[in-house]
């Protein structure tokens, strides 16, 4: 799980500033080792264009009895909204490494990392963040119960940001007011950098969460992107 702040350096802001993207990969299936395993993977997953998803989550009917903070030292101005089988925010997004330790993702790369995840694989060994795109959602609270909205551990998500898709699971708690939290996998198909101390992206990113979903196996990429093209062009078809 994931309890740490999300409070950042004053270094370590300034660094997020001034986020460099990363160049995006035409197969969008890379995510494996060796050299494929240091390149994003590609802009666009599934049939359903970033455009078609963002319009349909242009108004919010807010779900949450209150507003969640992007980061600790700053102000509540997002709410969970519901709409079509489905709920959604829009926010930043901040780099969670948690879960297997990798090269990529250890206490040698993240100051806050921990070793396991809310959300377990098949195997029962915590999600891998640097190979699997996963969403954080925040632990339960009085401000807003994810379970009670029908999502769960494996329910997938569509993340946007800059006119790309990636489909991603549910694998992963936060703090109980902050929102906004993806996994290094997910960054980095989104073109973000996935650096967990000073890459993430200030904002523009949104989040849909198809209710009652559930890719299995969760750590099965593969098989979120097919359930999640069906949701979403459900979600679209929906009025």
């Amino acid at each position: 799980m994931r309890p740490r702040s999300l409070t950042v350096t004053a270094a370590a802001g300034a660094a997020l500033l001034a986020t460099a993207f990363l160049p995006s990969n035409a197969s969008g299936l890379a995510r494996g080792s060796g050299a494929d395993a240091d390149r994003p993977a590609a802009a666009q997953e599934g049939s359903v264009s970033a455009a078609a998803l963002l319009a349909k989550v242009t108004s919010c009917s807010q779900i949450s009895s209150g507003k969640y903070r992007t980061d600790e030292e700053t102000s509540a101005t997002v709410p969970v909204c519901g709409k079509n089988g489905a709920v959604f925010w829009k926010a930043d997004m901040d780099v969670d490494c948690d879960g297997q330790r990798t090269s990529k993702c250890s206490e040698a790369t993240d100051p806050w990392y921990q070793d396991d995840t809310a959300f377990h694989q098949s195997d029962g060994r915590p999600l891998r963040a640097d190979a699997l795109p996963y969403v954080v959602v925040p632990s339960s609270s009085s401000l807003w119960n994810y379970g009670s909205a029908g999502i769960k551990g494996g329910g997938v998500v569509a993340v946007i940001y800059q006119n790309k898709v990636e489909y991603a699971v549910v694998g992963d708690t936060g703090p109980t007011k902050i929102i906004g939290e993806a996994s290094y996998a997910t960054a980095k198909a989104l073109g973000i950098n996935p650096d967990p101390e000073n890459g993430g992206a200030d904002s523009g990113v949104t989040y849909i969460l198809f209710k009652n979903s559930k890719a299995s196996p969760i750590e099965s990429h593969s098989a979120a992107v097919g359930l999640g093209d069906r949701l979403a062009q459900a979600f679209l078809r929906d009025n």
